[in-house]
């Protein structure tokens, strides 16, 4: 990619139409690109954090392979800027676009750790686990300013009640006093993100995410405290790290981790089109083939949306992926497996009531 034409440390180099406006982001683009010849500056790189205030935190998980039940998201939006983010489409709901407004503009829930007490205090609710960053990094840069995971984890400790946390940032590390305490009940199971080895691939994939390094000292700390860790490898793209998944898993079975689970890249919505012009400009000698290999995963298409297949792709290139997958548990994971979280511990309000008097 073009240094000069670049924008550092972001994933997305545009803004792409909202689905749901009318007027498209052409013209935002035009007049940008204008100011980029004329050697003007017409916005800062600077992200934003906007509060928000929503009425509830804790979202029933509908889809049926995405194992898991129920979510919450801190933030809307997420600063790691990794190109291929499912999540990018979800910030068009809050009139934003998934290219570089996802990575700039990020809706912070000050209020997240109420609406979870709140949530928990129900008479209705029955423990069941639930997964911190369902949608966004509840461990993104914002988290070391607002500190909004660090105070849902107390809310869960108070409660006993089981969660899971995905993240590929090393900020984790700074409550490894509270992860600690929940593991001692088996409340807690954490999800830690790695695409590759390479740092020249972790750049261009996810410009702001913690390094392989560091994330695989994460994998060590958490695992040598008793912290249950399974490792995504995802997504995998062909011809990008699609060569590195036993080198990957066999890297993070020694560092602890109990389990490993994947997916094959698939670019719905908007995704497609700001990943097709990432590609193009960050690695445009292999471009074409990188696109059509994932469209051969997808009967054709960049955009998969069945379920029970949307994860796992289908073709040839998918089969050799998924094979080597099966190959990596069995070469590295034999004996190993993450612990079911406890959700006994939990009372419900109204007993906890009754210990009062």
């Amino acid at each position: 990619m073009d240094s000069k034409s670049k924008i550092k440390g972001r994933g997305a180099q545009k803004n792409v139409h909202n689905r749901f406006f009318e007027l498209s982001y052409e013209m935002r683009d035009d007049f940008l690109e204008f100011c980029h010849k004329e050697g003007e500056i017409p916005e800062k790189n600077k992200t934003q954090y906007l509060n928000v205030f929503p009425k509830t935190i804790v979202n029933k998980v509908t889809s049926p392979d995405v194992g898991m039940a129920y979510s919450m998201n801190m933030y809307q939006g997420c600063e790691h800027g990794c190109i291929y983010c499912y999540a990018r489409n979800s910030h068009e709901f809050w009139g934003y676009s998934a290219g570089l407004d996802f990575e700039r503009n990020i809706l912070v829930k000050k209020n997240a750790p109420k609406l979870l007490e709140k949530h928990l205090k129900k008479k209705s609710w029955k423990a069941h686990p639930i997964v911190m960053s369902g949608n966004t990094d509840c461990y993104q840069p914002a988290e070391r300013e607002f500190e909004i995971t660090r105070q849902c984890l107390e809310v869960f400790l108070r409660y006993k009640h089981p969660v899971g946390i995905i993240t590929k940032n090393a900020l984790i590390l700074r409550d490894l006093d509270l992860l600690k305490t929940l593991a001692k009940d088996n409340l807690i199971a954490v999800n830690v993100s790695i695409t590759s080895l390479s740092e020249d691939t972790r750049r261009l994939l996810e410009p702001r995410t913690a390094t392989i390094k560091r994330r695989l000292q994460v994998v060590k700390a958490l695992s040598a405290n008793g912290i249950p860790v399974n490792v995504m490898l995802a997504p995998i793209i062909p011809s990008i790290n699609s060569h590195e998944i036993l080198p990957m898993a066999k890297a993070v079975s020694e560092a602890g981790a109990l389990s490993i689970a994947h997916t094959i890249v698939r670019l719905n919505g908007a995704i497609g089109e700001i990943f097709t012009d990432w590609i193009k400009k960050a690695m445009p000698d292999k471009a074409d083939k990188v696109l059509h290999q994932i469209e051969n995963c997808h009967g054709g298409s960049l955009n998969e949306s069945r379920y029970g297949v949307r994860m796992r792709g289908e073709g040839q290139i998918a089969k050799q992926i998924n094979d080597l997958m099966k190959l990596a548990r069995l070469k590295y994971f034999k004996n190993k497996a993450m612990p079911k979280l406890n959700t006994s511990l939990h009372e419900p309000y109204k007993n906890r009531q009754m210990t009062l008097f």
